[in-house]
């Protein structure tokens, strides 16, 4: 058992055994408006669920969200060599471990990083149906402080280290060896900064019934400073998401799809210009008045094809689920969600934390 699903067990059986009165008095907020955070693709446009919360015409919204993940993935060949080192010794990544890995038969990869992104998004109402938001990003990369509480928690319940132990802990490395693509960089690739902005526009005047309805959503992200390294892909990226939500009195349900036009990248490995669509499955549980609880999953295409490597692993599916927790006050929503990987555990996070805020004043 997993650590999320171990967590929403728990929490589920909380849940049923204390179920406040005055919860069908509440308010849906939508799903969990976090992105994709995996270092797989994640400076491409991603677009995000749908929120459930209107605002009166003309007035303004503000919501920020704070993303920490921790990625450690690798190929089979890099862990079949990090298990079969001398144990108990932990070594720093560096140039000796660049030949290594090139040395070892087929392509190769190591990933080990964790990252802090912010979004600041800005929604205006333009007219009942219509409006229209903004995102400002930016990100910051360092080697962490998960990494002992990870391994901490797979060797106490039986879980593969994935060759965890034979490499220093909270340290930055991205090492590839695939397709005619050889890169290293070590501690931190970059300080940090601004991402690509986003500018997008909503419509949300599709109704089927008095509990079923249906947004479209389009969005840009604006290369406004050119190529940077792991800030930006130099490229413009465009997408459409439509969402379908079914609003109950205690419970709600959501599906997001979405199609991006990904212009690809040059650096640190090239990828191709694609179609990436994207799936969002949500679930809503007004828990009290004021709290509510989040369940969903992300499923995506991978951003890499045949062209850049033969590895399953990079090829395959992202698959992560996420679970959270809102909570209003007044003109205020907080909340609170962490994610893990499921599957294919070599292409994204093995695990993310989210925290958001959002200010709100003139919800209908």
């Amino acid at each position: 058992m997993s650590f999320l699903r171990f967590t929403c067990a728990v929490t589920l059986c909380s849940i049923a055994c204390c179920i406040p009165a005055n919860a069908n008095e509440g308010t849906f907020f939508g799903p969990l408006r976090s992105r994709d955070l995996s270092p797989f693709g994640f400076l491409r446009l991603d677009m995000r669920p749908a929120h459930a919360v209107s605002i009166e015409p003309g007035s303004w919204a503000v919501e920020t969200e704070l993303g920490y993940q921790n990625t450690w993935a690798l190929s089979p060949e890099v862990e079949k060599y990090l298990v079969g080192l001398e144990p108990g010794a932990r070594r720093r990544l560096g140039p000796a471990s660049v030949q290594a890995i090139e040395d070892l038969p087929g392509e190769n990869y190591l990933l080990d990083l964790e990252t802090a992104t912010l979004d600041v998004t800005l929604h205006y109402k333009l007219a009942p149906n219509w409006s229209l938001y903004g995102i400002i990003s930016a990100i910051s990369y360092q080697g962490g402080f998960l990494d002992s509480t990870i391994e901490g928690f797979h060797e106490t319940f039986g879980f593969s280290t994935f060759g965890r132990p034979a490499v220093e802990r909270n340290q930055a490395a991205l090492i590839y060896d695939l397709k005619g693509v050889k890169a290293a960089i070590f501690e931190k690739p970059t300080d940090g900064g601004f991402t690509d902005p986003t500018i997008g526009f909503r419509y949300s005047g599709l109704h089927f019934s008095q509990n079923w309805q249906l947004t479209l959503e389009g969005a840009a992200k604006i290369p406004v400073a050119g190529q940077r390294l792991l800030l930006s892909t130099g490229r413009t990226d465009v997408g459409m998401q439509a969402s379908l939500q079914r609003l109950g009195i205690r419970h709600a349900v959501y599906a997001n799809a979405a199609a991006v036009y990904y212009a690809g990248t040059r650096a640190p490995t090239p990828q191709d210009a694609q179609i990436v669509p994207t799936v969002i499955l949500g679930y809503e549980f007004k828990w009290t008045g004021r709290t509510n609880l989040n369940v969903q999953a992300y499923i995506s295409n991978s951003v890499y094809s045949h062209r850049q490597t033969e590895l399953e692993e990079l090829l395959g599916m992202k698959y992560e689920y996420s679970l959270g927790l809102r909570h209003r006050r007044e003109n205020w929503l907080i909340s609170f969600a962490f994610t893990e990987n499921v599957q294919n555990v070599n292409n994204t996070p093995d695990i993310g934390f989210q925290f958001g805020v959002a200010w709100v004043p003139h919800r209908l």
